[in-house]
């Protein structure tokens, strides 16, 4: 997000409203794209757009979500009514958690700043943009186009 987008993006909600969050603008931590396997299967999308927040400055609001424990390190959070996906959560980042960028209720003025886990980017899905691309998690740039530290 930029700094126009976290004065006024710090609430979201599921499809049916049941489940809503709410988070400090000032503590998203990074927003990006994952082309990881897992991410894509868990929202049936070939890619998904996260933004990520410090764990205390985000909360849930109206009905808490269910957990599903998709990995030995990571938790994902859903709306029990409805089904939709409402969050991620690994132990290999403990002081974060993900919001995904679709649930905003302003997700116009959410702005992507990367692109993590590009070496498992589907062959067909094709997002031209210029930023940083890692074929990873964050440590390994995957050598495209993409803006170079």
């Amino acid at each position: 997000m930029n700094q126009r987008d976290r004065k006024s993006a710090n609430t979201g909600r599921c499809l049916c409203g049941a489940v809503r969050y709410r988070f400090d603008p000032s503590a998203v931590l990074w927003c990006g794209y994952c082309h990881c396997e897992t991410c894509r299967r868990a929202s049936s999308a070939p890619v998904v757009a996260w933004f990520a927040v410090r764990n205390s400055a985000w909360r849930w609001e109206g009905k808490p979500p269910e957990s599903y424990r998709s990995s030995d390190h990571a938790e994902r959070y859903f709306c029990a009514e409805c089904g939709s996906q409402m969050g991620y959560r690994s132990d290999r980042l403990p002081e974060e958690i993900h919001g995904l960028a679709a649930s905003l209720d302003t997700p116009d003025e959410f702005t992507p700043q990367v692109h993590y886990f590009t070496g498992k980017a589907l062959p067909w899905c094709h997002i031209s943009d210029s930023l940083h691309r890692y074929t990873d998690g964050g440590k390994t740039p995957d050598g495209s186009n993409a803006k170079r530290d």
